[in-house]
C-alpha cells in the first residue's frame, strides 16, 4: 500500500490539477503532505513497534493508512486532500518499518534474507504495477480510485495479520525521543513550507520567518540528538566517513531522481499528449531493469568494492538525466523518453544495491538496522526538500520564459493578466475562449515551450546533483570488497 501510494499520485497530478484547478503549489504540497509525515516520524514509528509490539503498530499503521486512503478519496477541496494526505503519511510511518522489522523477528538467520527478498520483490512489483494500475484507474474511472483502491489491500492486510503474523517486542527497549521527533517536523515543515509557499507569494515575512524556523528547528534538533540518552538519529554513526558518504550519495542522488518524477507525468500527459494509463507505463523498462538486475548488481561490490559501483552507477545516471533535458516537443517514445529510462534505470540497478550493502556494511552488526532506518529516513528527506526546492526552480523558470514569449505574441492585455495570474499551474493553464485558432495554437505552443524549457533546467539540476553524488562517493567510499568488510 505504501509503495503503490508513494508513486501513483505523481500520475495522478494532472487529474488533481484539473478536478480542483489547482496550482503547482497546491499539488506539491498533495505530494510534500505525506512524504513529510512519513520522512519525519518513519524512525519513530520502529522505535513504537519495540515499545508497545510490532504487530500492534503495524495494525494501527494500516488502519490510519486506510481510512486516510478514503478520507483521500472522498476529499470535495484540495485542503482537504492535503490534510489527508498528511494523515496517511503517519500511517505509512507506522507501517513501513514494522513490516521489515516482523520479518526479522520471524525468521531465523538462514532464511531471514530470503524473507527479506521476498519483501524487496513485492515492493518492486507493486512499484511498477501501482502507478500503471493508477493510470489505468485515473483514465478509465476517476482519481479517487487511486486511493479507494487501498481498502481492499488493507481489509485483507488485517485479516493476514490477525491470523497469521505473530507479536514481537525488543528485549532492550530504549525511550522514545520526543523532542527530536518534534524538532525534525517542525525543521522540515518550515523549510518546506518556505520554499513551496514562495511560489504563491513570493519572498515575503511568513515566508522567510518560515524558513528561518526551519533552519533553526533542524540546528537544535542536531544539538537535542548529540546529548538525548535515547536519540532519534545516533550522530556517532556519521563518525564513519563511509556511512556519512553513502547518506551523502543517497541525499543528492535521491534529491534528483524525486523531482524527476513529480515532473515527469506532469510532461507527458501535459505537453506531450499523453493519457494517465500510458505516462504511467511509460516507467515500466526503468522499473523492469531494476527488478531484474538488482541480484546481479547486488555481487558488484564483493567483486568490485564499493566505490566503483557508487561512481559509476550515479554517473549513467546522470547522463539518463541529461536524455531527458534534451527531449523537445513531439517525436515517438521510442525515441525520445525509453532511452531516457533505460539509461537512468540502469544507473540507479548499478547504485542501489552496492549502497544498501555499503550502510550496511560500514556498521558492526548490531547498529546495520539503525543504520539502514537512517538511510532510508535520507532518502525521503531528499524527497521532501527537492520537490519543494527544485518545485521553486521549475515555476519560476516557467514564469519567466512564458513571460518572454508573450511578448511576441499579440494578445490582449486582460488575456496575458490572466495567464499570467495563473502561471502557478504550468502547463495545465487553461487557454482563454474567444482567441482565433492560430493565436490558440499559438499560446499552446507558448506554454509547452515554457514548460520544456523549465524541465530541462531542472534536468540540468539532476545532472549536477547525480555527478556530484559520484564524487562523494569517489571521495568518502573505501574501493575494498565486502568480503573484507569489518
Amino acid at each position: 500500500m505504501a509503495f503503490i501510494d508513494g508513486t501513483v499520485v505523481n500520475v495522478a497530478i494532472p487529474a488533481l490539477q484539473d478536478a480542483f484547478r489547482a496550482n503547482i503549489v497546491e499539488v506539491q504540497w498533495v505530494v510534500e503532505s505525506y512524504a513529510l509525515l512519513l520522512s519525519a516520524l518513519i524512525l519513530v514509528g520502529g522505535s513504537l513497534g519495540d515499545h508497545f509490539g510490532r504487530r500492534k503498530i503495524f495494525l494501527a499503521g494500516v488502519v490510519v493508512f486506510a481510512v486516510a486512503s478514503a478520507l483521500c478519496g472522498l476529499s470535495s477541496t484540495i485542503q482537504q486532500l492535503i490534510l489527508y494526505r498528511a494523515l496517511q503519511g503517519v500511517g505509512a510511518a507506522l507501517m513501513v518499518p514494522g513490516s521489515l522489522a516482523i520479518i526479522s523477528a520471524s525468521f531465523d538467520e538462514q532464511s531471514r534474507g530470503k524473507a527479506i527478498g521476498t519483501w524487496s520483490g513485492f515492493t518492486a512489483i507493486t512499484t511498477a504495477l501501482g502507478p500503471v494500475l493508477g493510470g489505468w484507474l485515473i483514465q478509465h474511472a476517476s482519481w479517487r480510485w487511486a486511493f479507494f483502491v487501498n481498502l481492499p489491500l488493507a481489509a485483507a492486510v488485517i485479516v493476514i495479520s490477525l491470523w497469521r503474523v505473530p507479536e514481537s517486542r525488543s528485549h532492550t527497549v530504549q525511550s522514545i525521543d520526543v523532542p527530536g521527533t518534534l524538532l525534525v517536523i517542525l525543521g522540515l515543515g518550515g523549510l518546506v513550507a518556505g520554499f513551496v509557499e514562495s511560489g504563491n507569494l513570493g519572498w515575503n515575512t511568513r515566508v522567510i520567518a518560515a524558513l528561518v524556523l526551519g533552519c533553526l528547528c533542524l540546528a537544535l534538533f542536531v544539538w537535542i540528538e548529540a546529548r538525548e540518552k535515547s536519540p532519534m538519529v545516533p550522530l556517532e554513526l556519521f563518525r564513519s566517513i563511509e556511512f556519512s558518504g553513502a547518506n551523502l550519495l543517497t541525499l543528492f542522488l535521491y534529491a534528483a531522481l524525486s523531482i524527476f518524477f513529480f515532473l515527469y507525468p506532469m510532461d507527458l500527459i501535459q505537453v506531450h499528449g499523453y493519457s494517465a494509463a500510458a505516462a504511467a507505463a511509460a516507467s515500466l523498462p526503468m522499473i523492469a531493469l531494476i527488478s531484474t538486475l538488482s541480484r546481479w548488481a547486488g555481487g558488484l561490490v564483493s567483486h568490485y568494492g564499493g566505490r566503483l559501483p557508487l561512481i559509476v552507477g550515479p554517473t549513467i545516471a546522470a547522463a539518463g538525466f541529461l536524455i531527458f533535458g534534451l527531449v523537445s516537443t513531439g517525436g515517438s517514445y521510442w525515441k525520445t523518453f525509453l532511452p531516457g529510462f533505460i539509461v537512468l534505470g540502469f544507473g540507479m540497478t548499478v547504485t542501489v544495491a552496492p549502497l544498501t550493502t555499503v550502510v550496511m556494511s560500514c556498521m558492526g552488526q548490531d547498529r546495520a538496522g539503525t543504520a539502514s532506518g537512517i538511510n532510508n529516513a535520507v532518502s525521503r528527506v531528499a524527497g521532501v526538500l527537492a520537490v519543494a526546492i527544485l518545485g521553486l526552480v521549475m515555476t519560476r523558470a516557467f514564469q519567466a520564459q512564458l513571460d518572454h514569449s508573450l511578448t511576441k505574441l499579440v494578445l490582449p492585455a486582460e488575456i496575458v493578466r490572466d495567464i499570467q495570474a495563473n502561471s502557478t499551474r504550468l502547463a495545465a493553464i487553461k487557454i482563454p475562449s474567444g482567441l482565433d485558432a492560430n493565436t490558440q495554437q499559438a499560446l499552446r505552443g507558448a506554454i509547452s515551450d515554457a514548460f520544456v524549457f523549465a524541465f530541462r533546467l531542472v534536468m540540468g539540476i539532476c545532472v549536477i546533483l547525480a555527478v556530484a553524488s559520484a564524487g562523494f562517493a569517489a571521495r568518502m567510499i573505501s574501493g575494498r570488497s565486502a568480503t573484507k568488510a569489518p
